[in-house]
C-alpha cells in the first residue's frame, strides 16, 4: 500500500513519493490511473492551481505542476491503466 496525497481534496494513492524542501516544497509522485478515473484525474490536473496535502508527512502547500508524464495517452479504452508521474512545486 502506498501513500495517500490530496490534490484539491481529491485523494490519490501514490506508489512512489519523494519530498524536497530545497528552495520550495516539492513532491514527486507516481500513481496508476484506471480507465474509470481518467476523466476526473485529467480534469483535476488541467486546473494547475492546487492545494496539496500529504497527511502522513504533515505537508500542505499551494502548488503548480512543474513536470508531468504518462505511460499512455488513451485511457478511454475499457480496462486501460496508465502510470502518471507528477512533480508539484510550491507556488511562490
Amino acid at each position: 500500500m502506498g501513500k495517500k496525497i490530496f490534490i484539491n481534496n481529491y485523494p490519490i494513492e501514490v506508489e512512489n513519493f519523494q519530498h524536497d524542501d530545497f528552495n520550495h516544497r516539492k513532491i514527486n509522485v507516481d500513481f496508476i490511473v484506471k480507465h474509470e478515473d481518467y476523466h476526473d484525474i485529467t480534469t483535476l490536473l488541467y486546473e494547475n492551481d492546487f492545494i496539496v496535502k500529504v497527511p502522513e508527512e504533515n505537508l500542505e502547500f499551494p502548488a503548480t505542476i512543474t513536470n508531468y508524464s504518462t505511460s499512455i495517452t488513451n485511457l478511454y479504452e475499457e480496462g486501460a491503466e496508465g502510470e502518471f508521474k507528477l512533480e508539484l512545486t510550491e507556488k511562490t
